[in-house]
């Protein structure tokens, strides 16, 4: 790379793109964190400003900052979104103007993975979105004609030059080029946006300097995006409790992002470090026996001695504290015959390298990425960062190896909706709208059917609520599928665990039953029944009747008394006092979507109950101590009336933080 393709500023950078590469620009860029925003928005106004070029930016997960509403959310968002992400955080512009439905007619946003139910309400980028399995995304974008790629770098000096690594991002770059230069096609002008605070990974993640066309290395970058740690609640830690004993010690762990994702890694921990109190609880849950029947046949109740190793598309927090409790820690080998010995005992101890973690891509909290830092620093080993198509199939040469790396793999993902002949609803509505994107999802449904001992584990909650109220997740019918029901496998919700492979449409709609909803067992079952798909004599037995909130809370009440289920399992970005409005905010918002619950909320305002503690800081943090103008006194009487309501909660959360 030649002194002359070295940028220390970033409008200049985007200006001799602009100009070598010419009016119409169609630029890749990765997903989720390998996005440089301001190198994107720099070419981004450049066409804005000019009618007569183009810009086509194919990508996924665009990641911005929250957007509150006006009011409470505001209130309680604005000070915490300045604190977590940094003053000088930057949004990509493209997909502010998307989410208001205001991307200028040359511009065109094509995503295969969009944030969950971000961009429902924006036409351009549902009309733009393309349906892609993870793996098959570089494939096809090697056909679009793309002339750049930008991507996000760490940078590193060596005795033999300059190298940089593809860190956060190597999922989709390397394939993709391959494709490209295997096709005969023109390879890309490729820039590498030097960020300081982004974790060096070497191993499958690093590459020559003259893999990159430009460098950009400005003299201050903005923060890199760290994802805010969420709370678990009751029903998702019996969710995680049930799905934790579906883990067979020394097997192979998949696990994405969220609440449901976090409860499992807890459960997890909780099985390790006190596996008799983890006992207890799962007992308190599974009074009658099935999820312990499953774990005796492909799970395990002991602590997991062996250890396992990671392999998942996302590398998250929630791998960094199994690695912390001991938990994610059996290595496997890029070589069949270390790999062969390793599954037999065979491999002595002191064999250098191994890794027990491989990812595609790396997104989550500031403390995810000094870990990693640290682990390249201390065992540059032990995490890979590679390909997708190492990562999310096992077709190819790898075949054989990546099977056996994968021994005892749990694939464990969330969907959104489940039928009860086991189809499974994950990214988009019956309307054709799109909430997110298939993903990895159907990759790993996939290689578990292909594995000698792999299972696919669905989770999802059994009920949500909407417009009508609370309504069931488990459906007998729906008009979009993400997972078809010839793959169906296993699903969890928070009353257990229904195993459908390989049994019959009956004897599936049955396993569903048992862990759906009881308010909505009749129903589901006359449906079944009206399809011919469960005998007309079936009566639903009694024990399912428990499967009620009430009863989640009366099992899990003691643990959760003694802080062993913490709002906030590893951690909170919130203060204490944002601790305490975090439910009471819920309890608001959770009754403003029905008119049933708006009423009730009217009247509980006019009846709001005795002080709690700790409610005049909370209304200091929501600037409403002093409320000026009819507005803010309505503001502070319905936050008021939340914070009394939930206030055993609030007591609670203020002794976990």
């Amino acid at each position: 790379m030649s002194p002359e393709q070295c940028h220390t500023d970033t409008e200049a950078c985007a200006q001799q793109i602009a100009d070598q590469l010419g009016p119409d620009l169609r630029v890749a860029a990765p997903l989720g964190l390998g996005k440089p925003h301001a190198l994107l928005n720099a070419l981004y106004r450049l066409t804005k400003a000019d009618t007569s070029r183009s810009l086509a930016l194919y990508t996924a997960l665009s990641l911005t900052r929250p957007h509150p509403a006006p009011g409470l959310e505001e209130r309680f968002l604005s000070p915490f979104i300045e604190r977590h992400f940094g003053a000088d955080a930057v949004d990509p512009e493209y997909a502010i103007d998307q989410a208001r439905n205001q991307l200028p007619t040359n511009v065109a946003v094509h995503e295969f993975y969009m944030q969950s139910g971000a961009l429902l309400h924006s036409g351009s980028a549902q009309r733009n979105y393309i349906s892609q399995n993870y793996t098959h995304v570089a494939r096809d974008l090697a056909v679009q004609d793309i002339n750049l790629l930008v991507q996000l770098v760490a940078r590193r000096e060596t005795a033999e030059g300059v190298r940089y690594s593809l860190s956060c991002n190597p999922d989709l770059t390397l394939d993709f080029i391959d494709q490209v230069v295997q096709s005969g096609k023109t390879r890309p002008l490729c820039v590498a946006v030097v960020h300081p605070d982004l974790p060096y990974v070497s191993g499958h993640a690093e590459v020559d300097r003259d893999y990159f066309d430009i460098e950009l290395r400005t003299d201050a970058e903005a923060p890199l995006f760290a994802l805010p740690r969420q709370p678990v609640d009751i029903v998702e830690y019996a969710l995680g409790m049930h799905a934790s004993a579906l883990v067979r010690d020394g097997g192979c762990l998949q696990v994405g992002i969220g609440s449901l994702s976090d409860a499992l890694v807890h459960a997890l921990r909780w099985r390790q470090q006190d596996n008799t109190q983890w006992r207890r609880a799962l007992v308190a849950l599974d009074p009658r026996g099935g999820t312990h029947a499953l774990a005796a046949r492909f799970g395990g109740l002991a602590p997991l001695r062996a250890g396992l190793y990671g392999a998942s598309e996302m590398v998250m927090d929630g791998f960094m504290h199994l690695q912390r409790a001991g938990i994610l820690k059996r290595r496997a080998w890029d070589d069949i015959d270390l790999e062969r010995a390793a599954a037999c005992g065979r491999l002595p101890p002191e064999t250098p390298g191994g890794h027990y973690l491989r990812g595609a891509f790396f997104l989550g909290s500031r403390e995810l990425y000094e870990w990693l830092a640290t682990l390249e620093a201390e065992d540059p080993d032990a995490l890979d960062m590679c390909r997708v198509s190492n990562v999310n199939q096992l077709y190819g040469d790898h075949q054989a190896l990546a099977a056996l790396q994968r021994r005892g793999a749990r694939f464990f993902n969330t969907c959104m909706m489940a039928t009860l002949l086991g189809s499974a609803v994950s990214d988009g509505l019956e309307n054709g709208e799109v909430v997110s994107g298939v993903g990895g999802q159907y990759n790993f449904v996939a290689m578990a059917h292909e594995l000698t001992d792999g299972r696919s584990v669905l989770m999802l909650r059994s009920t949500r609520n909407g417009r009508s109220g609370v309504e069931t997740n488990i459906r007998w019918n729906y008009g979009h599928t993400t997972i078809a029901r010839h793959l169906r496998d296993i699903y969890v919700t928070e009353y257990g665990v229904a195993d459908l492979r390989g049994k019959t449409d009956s004897e599936c709609v049955e396993a569903m039953l048992s862990i759906a909803d009881a308010r909505f067992i009749d129903a589901l079952c006359a449906e079944a029944k009206s399809h011919g798909k469960l005998a007309a004599d079936f009566q639903v037995p009694e024990r399912w009747r428990n499967n009620r909130p009430d009863y989640l809370r009366e099992a899990l009440g003691p643990w959760e008394a003694k802080g062993a289920l913490p709002a906030f399992p590893f951690g909170s970005d919130f203060s204490e006092v944002e601790q305490r409005l975090v439910p009471a905010l819920d309890w608001l918002k959770s009754r403003s979507t029905t008119w049933r619950g708006k009423a009730g909320l009217l009247k509980a305002v006019w009846q709001p109950g005795q002080p709690v503690e700790g409610e005049d800081e909370a209304l200091a943090r929501m600037d409403l101590s002093k409320p000026a103008g009819m507005n803010q006194r309505l503001l502070r009487r319905l936050l008021v009336t939340a914070l009394r309501r939930t206030g055993s909660t609030l007591a609670s959360s203020a002794r976990e933080a």
